[in-house]
């Protein structure tokens, strides 16, 4: 295939200083839940990037000195030279693949507790670290404002060594130390580096110099900043003083790269903000520097991002979760590839690693993070190792996922799904509120079995034990899923509620099928993410008053590791919707419900005329058992393998049951399975000054 001309505006180079990015795909620094801890895991992460296409591939946030590091998350880190081997391996995986490799040089203040180093943090102005630690920062003075510059300086020489050939200063996300000098509301300083915007703006002007004087000669030196903090007049505004820094220090960088705060606005999921939604914040910054500028947007669509750069708006498109979850993004626009791009979903399931600091992991790409463990690429698999004939039962998102990478590989699939329709729960979720794009994780499955010949796809077709048998298939796999229990039985009851004759119990699966209770409904969700919310939302549209009762401290718990928390809290209370905490269901009758208190155990009642447990699911795997419980009539049918995928095995997110069936199409005929991974092992290097950590 060959590129559409529309897009040639793509693969445009673009001079960033004295370096050259080869086209506009600019991978912007986004954390992994790899960096410093698993530094060959990153290396081979970048490189996939750098070969599917990316013109600049940049690290996590880069620690500079043990002063401000942020254990326990593991982002990159540049303390002294002890750390130049592992940094250097991820630049000459970038470079190997033509991209330009970026570092996020990152000093964070007040935003980290420091719990590594127990050294007290940095700030502006005295002030409590915004965790939850006990821990208070100080004031900077003159001196330590001093060997701030100096470790930035060092560290940029550093990188350099390294190989960087883009090395920023950040001031982003409401986490770095020169954002917080830019904050009225936090600098409350009386000297040079405080009271006007001038002043606050000093370290930043400072810290760019240093590092145009120590590398600007051969490395491009960019700053991240945000322009809008989405707190109005009480903080920086796009159009206020977000403008007037990027007036004040306009020519000095050689790129900027733009966006909004913090993580959580930066980071929006697809259920709160569309594609393009930082446009209103940063269309300005063209207006004011002549130098090139990246921002992001979720941006997946071609079109989208070539107006972008025709309006005026950037120079290079941006991106961090939308190259995650297709890593060959550009190479499939250039080859006139685009219908097969992986589209991100925005749920932000990779955001999740890094707060429980294990490799990310996608719900559209199952291979990211396993690039160098399980040496998965995102689109290469190895071919077939036998002819066997594989019957795959159930199209949802783990059904789909191994009948298509199967078919890659070359195996003869056939896979059945009882229902109508393909997708399984992706489809039922989809089309809940705000769940719209989840609906891409079944048609980019489905578009890519369309292309392969040996895939048959047969809906409506309910298969028996006796089916199975006579399919004439060696390998059977069962991808059934899984529903969702009525007995409140979950993580706070271990055994089911007491329910009395009368009471209107409801399910998830049968609000998702279209059924409305009647109400006032009450929601009992001990499952935390994000449904009981939706769900919510779901009935307040049908007209129904809804209260949601949690054992958890908050609503939705588990949704803070996807940075969404407080936007679903918002979005409740904005609908009327009634929120009780810190309660669990103890009993159910036709007319109330009987709660108590995590704590105490003290019992109170509520009137509601219907209850929708959202607690667990129970697997459907009767299929799977009643096969597995005759041995003999399996052999005599020729099946020689009966697995079961996804839900069907272990009911969980979206993102595990895709990973899942990706893992056993990856592991089939092949001689260690799916089971070995590699792992990286820390060795302890010389250190070549005692206790020279500058």
């Amino acid at each position: 295939m060959t590129r559409d001309s529309r897009y040639d505006i793509l693969f445009e180079p673009v001079p960033i200083g004295p370096v050259t990015a080869r086209n506009r795909f600019y991978q912007v620094p986004h954390c992994s839940g790899m960096g410093h801890s698993r530094p060959a895991a990153e290396a081979a992460m970048r490189a996939v990037k750098a070969e599917g296409g990316w013109g600049v591939v940049c690290t996590p946030e880069c620690e500079i000195h043990p002063s401000s590091e942020f254990a326990p998350y593991t982002e990159a880190r540049l303390w002294d030279a002890r750390d130049l081997p592992a940094l250097g391996r991820w630049t000459e995986a970038v470079h190997a693949h033509g991209a330009l490799a970026g570092i996020e040089l990152a000093y964070n203040g007040h935003a980290v507790p420091n719990r590594l180093s127990r050294v007290p943090p940095f700030a502006p102005s005295a002030r409590v670290v915004d965790d939850y630690d006990p821990v208070q920062a100080r004031a900077m003075d003159k001196s330590d404002i001093r060997n701030l510059r100096t470790w930035h300086r060092r560290a940029a020489l550093r990188a350099r060594a390294a190989g960087f050939d883009i090395v920023y200063v950040y001031a982003g996300h409401n986490l770095a130390l020169p954002m917080h000098f830019l904050s009225s509301r936090i600098n409350r300083r009386g000297d040079e580096y405080g009271g006007s915007l001038a002043n606050r703006a000093r370290l930043l002007r400072e810290l760019i110099e240093d590092t145009k004087e120590a590398v600007g000669e051969h490395c491009a030196v960019a700053v991240r900043l945000a322009v809008d903090e989405l707190l109005g007049p009480a903080g920086i505004t796009c159009d206020g003083e977000g403008r007037e820094v990027l007036e004040l220090l306009a020519e000095l960088p050689d790129l900027w790269d733009v966006n909004v705060s913090d993580w959580a606005n930066d980071s929006q999921t697809s259920r709160f903000s569309a594609e393009g939604f930082q446009e209103p914040y940063v269309a300005f910054v063209k207006q004011v520097t002549s130098k090139p500028v990246v921002g992001v947007g979720r941006f997946t669509s071609p079109d989208a991002m070539v107006a972008q750069i025709r309006r005026g708006v950037l120079d290079l498109i941006g991106a961090a979760r939308p190259s995650i979850a297709d890593p060959f993004l550009p190479r499939k626009i250039e080859q006139g590839r685009g219908d097969e791009i992986r589209e991100c979903i925005g749920c932000n399931v990779c955001v999740s690693g890094d707060f429980k600091q294990v490799p990310m992991r996608c719900t559209q790409n199952p291979t990211i993070g396993e690039e160098w463990r399980s040496g998965w690429h995102p689109e290469r698999i190895p071919p077939a190792r036998s002819k066997d004939k594989v019957l795959v039962i159930g199209a949802g998102p783990a059904g789909l996922e191994c009948a298509r990478a199967l078919g890659q590989r070359g195996y003869p699939v056939l896979l059945a799904e009882a229902d109508g329709a393909l997708g399984g729960r992706v489809s039922r979720e989809a089309a809940l509120p705000g769940l719209a794009a989840w609906a891409r994780v079944r048609d980019w499955r489905i578009g890519r079995i369309n292309d392969l010949a040996r895939v048959e796809v047969y809906p409506g077709s309910r298969m028996t034990a006796a089916d199975v048998r006579a399919a004439e298939c060696r390998r059977v796999v069962i991808a059934t899923g899984a529903h969702w229990r009525r007995d409140g039985s979950g993580r706070y009851n271990a055994l089911p509620v007491v329910v009395a004759e009368g009471a209107r119990i409801f399910s998830p699966d049968e609000l998702m099928a279209g059924v409305t209770p009647p109400g006032p409904v009450m929601i009992y969700d001990d499952d935390h993410n994000y449904l009981g919310g939706v769900l919510a939302e779901l009935l307040v549209r049908a007209g129904r008053e809804v209260c949601l009762v949690t054992p958890a401290p908050v609503i939705s718990r588990w949704t803070e590791y996807t940075l969404e928390q407080g936007r679903i809290q918002r979005r409740l209370i904005e609908l009327g919707v009634e929120t009780v905490v810190q309660r669990g269901l103890v009993a159910v009758t036709e007319c109330e419900a009987e709660l108590e208190c995590v704590y105490t155990g003290a019992r109170s009642r509520r009137a509601c005329a219907a209850v929708v447990m959202v607690t667990a699911r129970d697997p459907d795997d009767g299929l799977y058992h009643e096969l597995r419980a005759e041995p003999a009539a399996l052999a005599a049918a020729g099946i020689r393998s009966l697995d079961r995928i996804g839900d069907c095995l272990a009911p969980g997110l979206i993102a595990a049951a895709v990973w899942s069936g990706h893992r056993l199409a990856r592991g089939f005929d092949e001689p260690t399975g799916a089971d070995t991974l590699d792992h990286e092992v820390a060795v302890e290097i010389a250190r070549p000054e005692a206790g020279n950590h500058g």
